[in-house]
C-alpha cells in the first residue's frame, strides 16, 4: 500500500510540474520572449524535468532500492502517457518515440538514485 501511495505521490509531482512548466512556457511564447522554433525542444525538456522531479520525490520517500521505485514510476507514468496519446489524442505509435520514453524513464530512475547518494552522505 505504501508503494502505491509513493507512486501516486510521484505521479502527482510529475503532473503538477508539467502543468506549471507548460503554463510558464505558454506565457513566454505568448509575449514573444521565446520563438516558436524552440518550443518542441522546450516541450521535451519539460517532460524530462518533470520526470526528474517525480523521481526525486519518490526517492525521498522510499527507504530501500530507490532506483527500482524510480524505474517503476517512470514506466507507469510512461505507459499512462502512451495510452493518453493513443486513445485521447489519436496519435499513432512510432518506433522513434521509444527513445523519448526511454529517456523519460531514465530521468526518473537517475533522480531517485541521486537521492540515494544524498542520503548516504
Amino acid at each position: 500500500m505504501k508503494q502505491i501511495k509513493n507512486i501516486l505521490n510521484g505521479s502527482l509531482y510529475i503532473f503538477i510540474s508539467i502543468l506549471i512548466l507548460t503554463f510558464i512556457t505558454t506565457l513566454l511564447s505568448y509575449t514573444n520572449i521565446i520563438s516558436d522554433k524552440i518550443i518542441p525542444i522546450i516541450q521535451i525538456l519539460i517532460s524530462i524535468i518533470s520526470y526528474f522531479i517525480g523521481g526525486i520525490s519518490i526517492g525521498k520517500k522510499t527507504s530501500k532500492k530507490r532506483y527500482i521505485e524510480g524505474l517503476k514510476l517512470g514506466v507507469i507514468f510512461s505507459i499512462l502517457l502512451i495510452i493518453f496519446n493513443l486513445l485521447i489524442l489519436k496519435n499513432t505509435f512510432e518506433v522513434k518515440y521509444l527513445l523519448y520514453y526511454f529517456i523519460l524513464i531514465f530521468s526518473s530512475t537517475l533522480a531517485s538514485m541521486i537521492c540515494i547518494e544524498k542520503k548516504n552522505n
